[in-house]
């Protein structure tokens, strides 16, 4: 295994051959989730992804916040690693490894308490009550293997090694894929059995990966002096972390709404709100991945403080969410249908209308997504972790009240849900596009008069 320095060579070829690799393991991931809801939707029944499908929201309130706090560890991570500080990689390393485990724990106790009392709160069905209980539950007691597979990735990553954590997932999802069949076709475990299925194979891919770093990798031969408390570290790596964390958390109470608002519309549209976010999700990761790629990419620069390479890789970030965009919004209106029709039988045409509705109406503002992406990352990149968190309360403020007038008051019904997303994306995109580049020109001033003031002194 080796690092990659991401502070030379051509910016776009080095996103491109980042992104792929990040691209393809966010795809395996989500894969988890839509081998669920496929097997439990064809063997199963509706209800049964309909309550597989209205855990998504809590899951990514909850554990979304764990996964945040692992970008933000990364990013201090892979500024450490521009600047060539193996010491300080090191010691970051293994504090995050101890603040994951501390924040894990806590998350696992409270979600397998709150799991059943919030799912009354968001008016779940009484058909879809007890499963959706089920699948919460299971998915909270396997919190930690969640949260350090996504720690370990994210350090990976931070050091230019994208693929690593690709070849693991890829063995765990083909797990997933095989446990879930044991377990509902031979055992008729239902849906507790697809939630032990993905524990599992999460489980897999946490404890290999780690095991794989650990041994493989110079940078990360851990010593007891690095898991030594350093207050600068932790403090460092809360300020980064948390905030992350947060806008997570933020963003998900925004999905929620939606979530609360399309369970009071029935078990069919309940199913094809779930088939269409899932086709959506592997669709957003795309876009995301480049973001990612962009995150690593900015904060290795920055700890070079390479600022001119940081403004090129941005804009070339840009180029390829828009191409990506583009073959989105095409696919998704020429075979909405047959995608949806991976979840559901063909005898479905309720939720198949719905759910193609659905994702028309959001690929129009693909591009969009794709360039939030990419400037909520290379925020982050730069070390600015409030300006992301701010936008996600953003998305709270723009999404809930167009949910609630679209469906509330001007009766629109289920196409509220879809218009609601798409302008929360239009407004939110403006938002950090404006606040990146007046963060990177302050960035790059400082940067610029620092080789005169040292000058100075020394004249």
């Amino acid at each position: 295994m080796k690092t990659c320095d991401m502070t030379q060579g051509n910016p776009m070829r080095l996103l491109l051959l980042f992104a792929i690799p990040v691209l393809a393991g966010n795809v395996f991931q989500q894969f988890y989730n839509m081998v669920d809801s496929i097997i439990v939707g064809k063997f199963v029944g509706v209800d049964a992804l309909a309550a597989v499908g209205s855990t998504g929201s809590l899951m990514f309130l909850i554990i979304g916040f764990s996964m945040g706090l692992t970008v933000g560890y990364s990013m201090i991570i892979s500024q450490r690693f521009g600047a060539g500080d193996e010491e300080g990689v090191r010691k970051a390393v293994a504090l995050s490894i101890v603040l994951s485990l501390v924040i894990g724990i806590f998350i696992t106790i409270l979600g397998v308490l709150v799991a059943r009392p919030l799912l009354v709160l968001m008016q779940s069905p009484p058909e879809t009550l007890e499963d959706a209980t089920t699948y919460l539950t299971m998915m909270f007691v396997g919190v930690l293997a969640s949260v350090y597979y996504n720690l370990f990735s994210s350090v990976l990553r931070a050091l230019g090694d994208a693929r690593t954590p690709l070849y693991f997932l890829i063995l765990s999802s083909l797990l997933n894929v095989v446990l879930d069949l044991v377990f509902v076709i031979c055992f008729h475990w239902g849906v507790f059995g697809v939630a032990l299925a993905t524990v599992l194979a999460q489980l897999f891919s946490a404890i290999v990966s780690g095991i794989y770093m650990f041994t493989r990798l110079p940078i990360l031969r851990l010593s007891r002096e690095d898991f030594r408390w350093d207050p600068f570290m932790v403090r460092e790596l809360v300020r980064m972390g948390l905030p992350a964390a947060f806008q997570n958390s933020v963003i998900s109470l925004g999905v929620l709404v939606l979530q609360v608002v399309v369970n009071t519309m029935g078990a069919q549209s309940m199913a094809a709100y779930t088939s269409a976010t899932k086709i959506h999700q592997v669709a957003s990761q795309t876009m995301m991945s480049v973001g990612v790629a962009i995150g690593t990419f900015v904060g290795q620069n920055k700890g070079a403080e390479r600022y001119e390479r940081i403004r090129i890789g941005v804009r070339c970030g840009l180029v390829l969410t828009t191409v990506i965009g583009i073959i989105g919004c095409i696919v998704m209106h020429l075979f909405s249908k047959p995608l949806v029709s991976l979840f559901v039988s063909a005898g479905e045409t309720e939720v198949l209308n719905i759910s193609s509705l659905h994702l028309h109406t959001i690929s129009y503002f693909y591009i969009l997504l794709g360039a939030l992406f990419v400037y909520r990352y290379a925020l982050q990149g730069m070390g600015n972790a409030m300006i992301p968190m701010f936008s996600s309360f953003m998305e709270i403020i723009v999404r809930v009240p167009i949910c609630l007038l679209f469906y509330g008051v001007i009766h629109a019904g289920y196409v509220s849900v879809p218009i609601a997303d798409s302008l929360t994306w239009t407004f939110t995109f403006a938002f950090l596009c404006f606040f990146f580049y007046r963060v990177y020109r302050q960035e790059k001033l400082v940067s610029d008069s620092m080789p005169s003031m040292r000058k100075e002194e020394t004249v």
